[in-house]
């Protein structure tokens, strides 16, 4: 008798043990922070060298280590590598806060987008650039605040909102998701409101905000998110172990020692202030934050989105999207169409598939 062996998949996984301390170490979830990193520098270099003065990718890549000429520096270091900059920063602020998000809340539909936390940075932007030049004392606090402290202030106070409301005992998942969208609504419903009292120059310089856009980004937006996330991506990256933990269940973090309540507030306040920091910077970058991590997972493998890779990710989403928005389509278009465009077919595909696995 003969038997027929059949094929079975081999996960690739290495045990590392440094010292007393050891670990499981998959071949996947190494190499594509590297592929992703590699990835990202060339597609910043080609975006910096496409212009009106065209550069060579060798020019630019010579110029970025201090060997270009005079005239290719000014060009490169002042007028196009700030944007670059901030659209890499913004993507990996947008990809480890939904990687973060979607871990916790265990929902791949969970992002800073469907919590709501980019409406309320929306709302207070849209007030400072509708309200604040206004003369009543509140207009002039408002204008006093700029554009990006308000951003940051109302993804903070929105997501403080949904952070109380969805407690119960502990956050879960499913109720943060709906109290989310609620709150979103309300937000959306706000920045309607305040563009129906505009007047036609205020509306404009606030749609043009609320697509999310790269246009005129200096290092005056380059250097305080770069701060911002020299803090919080060491703090995001420390916190995959508890996400490790927190993703079986309340019960079986608490019974590994895991505090649940102050863990669950350290991910969703780590989570809310990358997702703040990237719409301040740039306005709300539709669906990076939804679509990244879930492509991650399926490339790197695992339970749930690995949070380096997907800010890798999330960083070379935005570049590519920039550089297709200003080089491939006939019109100059702002960065967050390009990626409302790629993501809603994904959302549509996400909802799609769950209702199969429903049915």
């Amino acid at each position: 008798m003969t038997t027929r062996s059949t094929p079975q998949h081999v996960d690739k996984r290495r045990t590392v043990r440094i010292g007393p301390l050891s670990g499981v170490v998959r071949t996947r979830q190494l190499l594509l922070p590297v592929v992703a990193a590699i990835a990202l520098v060339l597609v910043s270099a080609v975006s910096i060298g496409r212009g009106d003065y065209p550069i060579g990718l060798l020019d630019v890549l010579r110029t970025l280590v201090g060997a270009g000429d005079q005239t290719q520096q000014f060009i490169i270091t002042e007028l196009r590598a700030p944007r670059i900059v901030v659209g890499a920063l913004v993507g990996l602020a947008l990809g480890l806060s939904g990687a973060l998000i979607q871990t916790f809340a265990r929902n791949p539909l969970a992002s800073p987008d469907t919590l709501g936390i980019n409406a309320g940075a929306s709302a207070a932007a849209v007030a400072v650039i509708v309200l604040g030049g206004g003369s009543s004392a509140a207009a002039g606090l408002l204008g006093g605040l700029g554009l990006q402290v308000a951003a940051l202030i109302g993804a903070l106070l929105t997501a403080l909102l949904i952070f109380v409301l969805a407690w119960n005992k502990g956050v879960d998942g499913y109720r943060l998701v709906l109290v989310g969208i609620g709150l979103g609504a309300v937000g959306y419903a706000v920045v309607d409101w305040l563009l129906t009292r505009s007047d036609i120059t205020d509306a404009a310089a606030a749609t043009v905000w609320l697509t999310g856009s790269l246009n005129a980004r200096t290092w005056d937006q380059a250097w305080p998110l770069a701060l911002a996330l020299l803090v919080l991506v060491p703090v995001a990256l420390a916190l995959s172990r508890v996400l490790g933990v927190l993703q079986f269940g309340e019960d079986t973090a608490r019974a590994l020692g895991i505090r649940v309540g102050r863990a669950q507030a350290t991910v969703v306040l780590v989570a809310v202030c990358l997702a703040a920091a990237a719409v301040a910077a740039a306005g709300p970058v539709q669906f990076v934050a939804l679509v990244v991590p879930q492509v991650a997972v399926r490339l790197a493998g695992g339970s749930r989105p690995p949070l380096l890779a997907s800010g890798l990710l999330g960083a070379l989403l935005v570049v590519g999207a920039d550089l297709l928005a200003r080089t491939v389509l006939p019109v100059a278009l702002p960065v967050g169409i390009v990626t409302a465009v790629i993501g809603a077919p994904y959302l549509l595909w996400l909802l799609v598939r769950g209702r199969r696995s429903i049915t």
